[in-house]
């Protein structure tokens, strides 16, 4: 199944994001298999990250779960919360990288 999560850093943790930025993503490299698109969400370009998206594949939300756990983003104490959605392509037929 394919899931969006949405994640929301805590305010004012720019920090926190930025000591932690590289074993999150070297986490993200292996796990690329289950988390192939993964990136920050800011309100400009350059700005301070407010938080993050994936696009996951998974057996289901549990499995998804266990793995935000394991993030060393979520471990640190940066994420204030998270959403998973389940996410439907608009044409399964296309397939892209981003």
């Amino acid at each position: 199944m394919l899931f969006a999560i949405i994640f929301t850093d805590k305010p004012g943790c720019g920090d926190l994001r930025a000591a932690h930025l590289q074993a999150h993503i070297d986490w993200l490299e292996a796990h690329q298999e289950l988390i192939p698109v993964g990136g920050s969400l800011r309100t400009e370009p350059g700005a301070v990250p407010q938080g993050g998206l994936w696009i996951a594949t998974a057996e289901s939300k549990a499995q998804l779960e266990a793995l935000i756990q394991s993030d060393p983003f979520f471990i640190a104490g940066l994420r204030q919360r998270y959403e998973i959605l389940h996410w439907s392509k608009a044409n399964d037929a296309r397939k892209v990288l981003i």
